[in-house]
């Protein structure tokens, strides 16, 4: 899109919807303030992995909306106590109509969870180093890709270390959420950041 929006901002066509719902203002404040900036933290990273990987298959605005209860049912999306869940915290999570009831997604978070706990690295530093290059932002968004050869990496040494749920397509939405490529379109008015 290179129309102006309301505010006379340009923004990503995904991010452009009907002013004055609240899912237009929450969808605006995620593309303006969050999406494809340098994210760093353990929590934070982990966080939006477990977000992408119950994205897949359903609207990203689904998640946005049940945002806040994803934390409170993860605890925060704190690694170690989540590592420590157990049947019964599959069970609560199944009963919790605040987030997405998915039981291969609860379980693989938890998975995540207790690989992320017993790698001796630092899941940050793990992640971002799949970071490519900085390159030209995207002219439209038919000329983002939904994978790359560093999502497929990102996804397959996730995977050798117990990963579930983050193939190539969640591996690369994740390395945009997080600011590692930088996908906003050419005319968005969203500054570029060095990754």
């Amino acid at each position: 899109m290179t129309t102006p929006d309301d505010d006379g901002h340009v923004r990503c066509d995904w991010a452009v919807g009907k002013p004055g719902s609240a899912d237009f203002e929450l969808y605006r404040d995620y593309h303006d303030h969050e999406w494809g900036q340098p994210l760093d933290g353990r929590v934070a990273l982990f966080e939006r992995m477990s977000l992408e990987a119950f994205q897949s298959g359903l609207s990203w605005l689904i998640i946005l909306r049940k945002r806040e209860n994803f934390r409170k049912a993860f605890d925060g999306f704190d690694v170690d106590k989540i590592a420590r869940y157990t049947d019964a915290d599959v069970a609560r999570l199944m009963a919790d109509p605040g987030i997405v009831r998915n039981r291969a997604k609860i379980e693989a978070t938890i998975a995540n969870a207790r690989a992320a706990a017993d790698d001796r690295g630092d899941l940050s530093e793990l992640l971002w180093s799949f970071a490519p290059a900085p390159r030209p932002r995207p002219a439209t968004l038919a000329d983002v890709p939904a994978t790359t050869p560093e999502s497929t990496a990102m996804a397959r040494e996730l995977k050798r270390r117990g990963f579930r749920f983050v193939g190539p397509t969640t591996a690369y939405a994740l390395m945009q959420a997080t600011g590692m490529v930088d996908d906003h379109i050419q005319a968005c008015w969203v500054p570029p950041t060095a990754n």
